[in-house]
């Protein structure tokens, strides 16, 4: 999956281990690396659903937002690249045609 950046900072931090470690520590550093690993390796939104880090759906403000955690309380939050986000009859997202991702922050 085609993983884009929201900001110089996610993009340089995510190129750069060492550099993430010292800003976010070696448990979310590691844990950020991981979880862009798993983004990246994946075809579709759908092949991250039941990995570990808990990939959902966000609601309210953040409606068409997902996330996934990092190290309690941080989460990784990212948008799909597809406008208008794939939906099917039922108004729900499908996660199997969502094949690109924007990191937007990681927040607490």
């Amino acid at each position: 999956m085609e993983i884009t950046f929201s900001n110089k900072k996610l993009e340089k931090l995510a190129n750069d281990y060492r550099k993430c470690q010292k800003e976010f520590g070696q448990i979310r550093a590691r844990l950020y690396n991981k979880r862009l690993l798993d983004l990246k390796n994946a075809v579709s939104l759908e092949d991250v659903r039941t990995l570990p880090g808990n990939y959902h759906e966000l609601v309210g403000n953040r409606k068409g937002q997902w996330a996934c955690d990092l190290d309690q309380p941080y989460r990784l939050i990212f948008e799909p690249h597809e406008n208008p986000i794939p939906t099917d009859e039922h108004g729900k997202y499908i996660w199997l045609e969502i094949k690109g991702v924007e990191v937007i922050e990681i927040i607490e």
